[in-house]
């Protein structure tokens, strides 16, 4: 049973989704965020707010996920340390070749990753990963709730030859220089599919060739309900050159980790290969089909998208794409 004041929190968080989905119904997904982020005093409360969710709710409510508090911190921790202190990276390296043969591709890129992983977290809020000594984090956020974040708004922000940060505010990221990219509760909170899209792409453009984008998004209902959106998640990835390499759906959240692969065409084969009837270039979440504005999941942000884009079949014809499974 959620405490009074995670009640009213939550209630919180549901006005401000609902204030962002009527004015996207009624000026677009991306005016309507621009609007958004100009009320600063609104933007400094829901970062207060969601910080006290994160730190004194969810992790009560979450616990028989994983038996750990902040499971989707803990999930995507666990991960980064397989993935590049274990070294199973080098495993999907050999896929990557291993597919690239079957395309006839040439590979001239290959993993280099830093020490100390470089890791942006992407509305950070608080930066809950500051506290893994193996993880270099670089936390945004469009309102940071302590001095540990920078301000930025991700969607805005261009990506250059380098990171320029200046006053507290980043205003330029580097291409291709994270090992980690990392959207914990983030794209929910974009109120349209194309804006959740334009967050993965530049998220792909920032990545190390091999670097992870880490995705935690939240829903209540089992595993089946929302497998439809799911399925074109990475339908959707893939085609942006992203290979999914692992997946779980816990209580109240999906839990996603891709590789940028070592060449686009790489990821995209997979997309050729299994794509489905329903699967189309999007990336919802379950609120979009949802019309009852009153509708809030206590335990997680939610969000709206309402801008649909068809992938046209014609995109794969300059593809070598061979008929067998990885």
């Amino acid at each position: 049973m959620a405490s009074e004041e995670h009640q009213r929190l939550s209630q919180y968080v549901k006005d401000v989704h609902s204030a962002l989905r009527r004015s996207t119904l009624k000026l677009g997904a991306e005016k309507a965020w621009q609007k958004h982020c100009e009320n600063k005093e609104k933007l400094a409360s829901y970062a207060k707010c969601m910080q006290t969710l994160a730190t004194a709710h969810w992790e009560q409510n979450i616990a028989d996920d994983l038996s750990k508090a902040n499971s989707r911190i803990k999930w995507t921790v666990d991960l980064c340390n397989d993935y590049f202190v274990n070294l199973f990276y080098e495993y999907y390296r050999e896929k990557d070749y291993d597919v690239a043969k079957k395309l006839n591709l040439t590979l001239d890129t290959i993993e280099s990753f830093s020490e100390t992983l470089k890791f942006i977290d992407v509305g950070s809020c608080y930066n809950p990963f500051k506290q893994y000594p193996f993880l270099d984090v670089f936390a945004i956020d469009l309102c940071p709730a302590n001095d540990s974040v920078f301000q930025c708004d991700f969607l805005q922000v261009p990506v250059g030859d380098k990171t320029v940060v200046g006053n507290s505010q980043v205003t330029q990221l580097e291409q291709c220089s994270f090992d980690v990219v990392a959207f914990c509760f983030f794209l929910e909170y974009l109120p349209s599919s194309q804006l959740r899209i334009n967050a993965c792409e530049k998220a792909y453009d920032i990545l190390k060739p091999g670097g992870l984008l880490v995705i935690s998004t939240p829903d209540s209902k089992h595993v089946g309900a929302n497998s439809k959106i799911m399925k074109c998640w990475r339908y959707s990835l893939a085609l942006m050159g992203f290979s999914r390499i692992k997946y779980e759906k816990f209580k109240y959240m999906h839990c996603m980790a891709f590789r940028k692969s070592l060449h686009p065409n790489i990821a995209k084969r997979w997309a050729y290969l299994y794509k489905e009837a329903n699967m189309e270039y999007e990336i919802n979440i379950p609120q979009d089909f949802n019309k009852d504005d009153d509708y809030v999941d206590l335990n997680a942000p939610s969000g709206s998208g309402l801008n649909r884009v068809a992938f046209k079949p014609e995109d794969f014809q300059e593809l070598p794409f061979c008929n067998e499974d990885f």
